[in-house]
């Protein structure tokens, strides 16, 4: 049995970790924009991927960025942290390397802590197979889609190859997003193929309404209805762990 010495401390650890929470919760936000939110009804995660996803290339740092070198450990963390009920992903990209996206995209499509995508303002390019990776993806009204084709920029080497390369790539995107949303292959493929509607350039851009009625986002919402199906999806898991 512990003595009354070993019992104060163990208290008194608690008291520190208790009081130095709010202090690394504060620097978590500022280094990376991620914050645990705890109360009763769970305990989730917050993960924030905003401006160009960098990969493995470094961008200006005038640019504001999402390393990828980051945000896969720390969803390693998530899905292996039994404190952590839920992960909600807020969204607000503009584009950025397709294979760093698509990496942390198919991170989060497999794991089986409950998962909600939450769009603000935009999500451009790769930021689409990242919206609907989570296990509910919502979006706000005023938010947009941006859909067009994969790019490069840099030299391109003129052969046959190259067209190949990019084609096995658009695939790998487009097969990513038709299996984890609702909408159909041929209509995704229309609306990354359009003319006409973005300058210079082909694709197509959507507003939230429009992006649910294709089956490409669950819900337009925002984030009490995000976080309200995260809390039902953690009160379903700890009913089943207690019938377990």
């Amino acid at each position: 049995m512990p003595d009354e010495k070993t019992k104060q401390e163990n208290q008194n650890q608690e008291e520190n970790k208790d009081q130095s929470a709010p202090e690394e919760n504060a620097q978590n936000i500022k280094d990376f924009g991620m914050a645990d939110v705890k109360n009763p009804r769970g305990n989730i995660h917050c993960l924030t991927i905003a401006g160009q996803v960098e990969g493995h290339m470094l961008l200006p740092s005038q640019n504001k960025s999402t390393k990828y070198e980051h945000v896969i450990p720390l969803l390693v963390s998530v899905e292996q942290d039994e404190r952590i009920e839920g992960l909600l992903v807020v969204l607000n990209t503009v584009g950025g390397d397709v294979e760093a996206g698509l990496a942390i995209a198919e991170m989060i499509a497999s794991m089986q802590t409950p998962t909600v995508s939450l769009v603000l303002g935009g999500g451009h390019s790769i930021g689409v197979p990242l919206a609907v990776s989570a296990s509910r993806s919502f979006i706000v009204p005023s938010a947009s889609m941006t859909i067009h084709p994969i790019r490069m920029n840099g030299t391109i080497i003129g052969v046959p190859q190259t067209y190949e390369y990019f084609n096995k790539m658009q695939e790998r995107v487009v097969n990513f997003v038709v299996k984890n949303s609702h909408i159909k292959r041929d209509v995704f493929t229309e609306m990354m193929m359009k003319t006409g509607e973005i300058a210079n350039d082909v694709g197509c851009i959507i507003l939230g309404d429009e992006a649910v009625r294709q089956g490409l986002i669950d819900e337009v919402g925002g984030l009490s209805q995000a976080l309200e199906y995260l809390y039902e999806r953690i009160a379903e898991n700890r009913e089943q762990n207690k019938q377990e």
